[in-house]
């Protein structure tokens, strides 16, 4: 009976490090334009409070920024400032919400909102969560998400976004 204790509180510790992130940690992002071909990078400091409050702040770009603060959205990409309230911006609420459930692994919500299939597989270490789009995908929303997590901490590693209109964003944290 301790050893189904042990195994039992084993499992729920791991659950729970997986359904609740909380992150702190350096990050890169490569972005890819699949119809040119084009890719830049960008590093920065991520902090994500496991709820609304996201921010992105980069330092190469040096001044850019991506913040989310409950539904404002703020950023400076590239020069380009802009300040939304994603209950009146129907494409903004939507990748709002699937990069804040994506980080608090609400995976099956992500999936609802961009009319896709979820997918959960481990290997090698990894639990890798896969959200495709079962066929049209909402304005605003992702073709897929692709999700990797360490099981040994449940620590998220690596975020891969693919927008409809063919740009891919690939997050690695560093911890």
């Amino acid at each position: 009976m301790k050893h189904f204790t042990l195994i039992l509180i084993a499992m729920l510790t791991t659950i729970s490090a997986f359904a609740q992130q909380k992150i702190d940690a350096d990050f890169t992002q490569t972005k890819l334009m699949k119809i040119s071909g084009k890719t830049t990078n960008k590093t920065g400091h991520i902090l994500f409070d496991g709820n609304d409050q996201l921010s992105m702040n980069y330092t190469q770009p040096e001044g850019d920024y991506f913040i989310v603060n409950g539904m404002m959205v703020k950023m400076n990409m590239d020069g380009k400032k802009a300040e939304l309230d994603a209950e009146k911006v129907k494409l903004v609420k939507l990748q709002r919400s699937t990069l804040l459930n994506c980080l608090a692994g609400n995976w099956e919500q992500a999936a609802t909102d961009n009319n896709a299939e979820l997918e959960v597989t481990e290997s090698k270490g990894l639990k890798t969560v896969a959200i495709t789009a079962k066929g049209k995908v909402p304005k605003g929303g992702y073709r897929s998400v692709v999700l990797t997590y360490r099981i040994s901490d449940g620590a998220m590693v690596k975020m891969v976004l693919e927008e409809a209109i063919g740009i891919v964003n690939t997050y690695e944290i560093i911890k």
